[in-house]
């Protein structure tokens, strides 16, 4: 098993690239099962969930011609429509399949899913939209199991904002016959990256970005190209990373519009922060101010920012609340940080980081993905070598993590 060592105390300085958005190339690359045309993608990030989903598609019988940062997909040729457990249990991604599978086929089998292990994220808002739509699921032997002649338009309102099962309906309504309308949807900008992609693709697509998305079926839909959207999360990641060190990076192809909650916490935090066009710089002289954060669906704080700022907490100058309203299990990070010499109490949803004057090197081990980003940070502030182990779940949503960190000037080396 593989695991990062970092030599602490070196401000990051320089610039850095950032990648296509893992959370929006995941459904995209789904949506190529929509089509017996060539959906290519471009700016597609080098990750394992990619390569995983990319495996899938082919087991499916898609074509998929791979290039340096792009992918074509071609669709005429699948013979089985069905994602098995070995492929669904590190991805929970995979569930995506389901819509276009049942839109396009009538029939889909997919396992119900794995993935990190940061609290339950239900697939009934799934299942109940397709059955909204007239799709009869049964669930037998750890699979879901949809059939459906073809799809309705429906009203489906989501009890919780659900980003995948928003993703998944859309792409099944894409399809459907009638007027579908998903009331209470996410409003993420992966999901308007979807929605763009689509609507290449010759979907009647309106309202994404708000809370009430309309979507209008047609009989089929083609071929295009799309841009993958830069990874808001990676950008955030190092911005963070960069203001913990008292550094000054300039971030490359990046979007300052989708990191909004993010910049403002930065600059609360004491940061300066200057955008133009797709670059974002930012410059930290001195100790971080502590910043309380708290979770919430877009266009509010980003779960995914929570353990990067809870880092940045660790070493900033006062306290700071940090609130997780989207997954109850997702503080796992908390007892790693404090083997660094972190001050954080915790009680329920609700972790109270007291700022110290350093951490202190030691190893730790990556709990899921984010908090493996966090534990990068921590240990690019420490005092003296920390070791982070279990680093796959890095991999899977951080291209070359290590090489771009290094290219900042930090001390950072994987161990094989």
């Amino acid at each position: 098993m593989q695991k990062l060592a970092i030599q602490g105390g070196t401000p990051l300085r320089g610039e850095v690239r950032i990648s296509g958005a893992k959370n929006a190339a995941l459904p995209i690359m789904c949506a190529s099962l929509l089509t017996a045309d060539t959906l290519r993608l471009t700016n597609m990030p080098d990750l394992h969930d990619v390569i995983t989903m990319r495996k899938l598609l082919e087991q499916m019988g898609v074509a998929a011609q791979v290039a340096p940062g792009e992918i074509a997909f071609t669709g005429d040729l699948i013979n089985k429509w069905e994602a098995p457990y070995d492929m669904v249990k590190t991805m929970r991604a995979a569930i995506l399949v389901l819509g276009p599978l049942v839109a396009r086929f009538g029939d889909a089998r997919v396992s119900l899913p794995g993935g990190c292990a940061i609290g339950s994220r239900p697939v009934n808002l799934h299942i109940k939209g397709l059955q909204a739509m007239g799709a009869e699921i049964t669930i037998e032997h750890g699979y879901i199991h949809a059939k459906a002649k073809r799809l309705k338009g429906a009203r489906i309102f989501f009890d919780i904002v659900s980003v995948t099962g928003t993703e998944n309906l859309m792409m099944a309504a894409a399809l459907a016959d009638g007027v579908t309308v998903l009331e209470n949807a996410a409003r993420e900008p992966e999901v308007i990256d979807l929605a763009n992609c689509l609507r290449a693709m010759g979907a009647k697509i309106a309202g994404d970005g708000t809370d009430t998305i309309t979507i209008t079926g047609v009989e089929k839909l083609g071929g295009a190209e799309h841009r993958i959207m830069p990874d808001r999360i990676e950008s955030g990641t190092f911005l963070v990373a960069a203001a913990a060190t008292g550094g000054s990076i300039t971030l490359t192809e990046t979007r300052a519009d989708i990191l909004e909650t993010v910049l403002e916490k930065l600059t609360e935090a004491g940061a300066q922060i200057k955008v133009q066009g797709n670059t974002i710089h930012l410059e930290m002289n001195g100790r971080p101010k502590a910043v309380n954060v708290r979770t919430a669906p877009h266009p509010a704080f980003p779960t995914d920012m929570q353990a990067q700022f809870m880092a940045l907490n660790c070493i900033a100058e006062g306290s700071a609340m940090v609130v997780e309203t989207i997954f109850e299990n997702r503080f796992m990070h908390v007892q790693e940080l404090r083997r660094l010499g972190a001050q954080i109490d915790v009680e329920g949803n609700t972790a109270v980081v007291k700022g110290v004057d350093h951490l202190e090197g030691a190893t730790v081990m990556a709990t899921d993905l984010r908090a493996s980003a966090c534990l990068v940070i921590a240990g690019l502030v420490a005092q003296g070598e920390t070791v982070i182990d279990r680093i796959y779940h890095l991999d899977r949503g951080y291209e070359h993590i290590e090489a771009k960190l290094e290219k900042l000037g930090a001390n950072i080396r994987r161990l094989k």
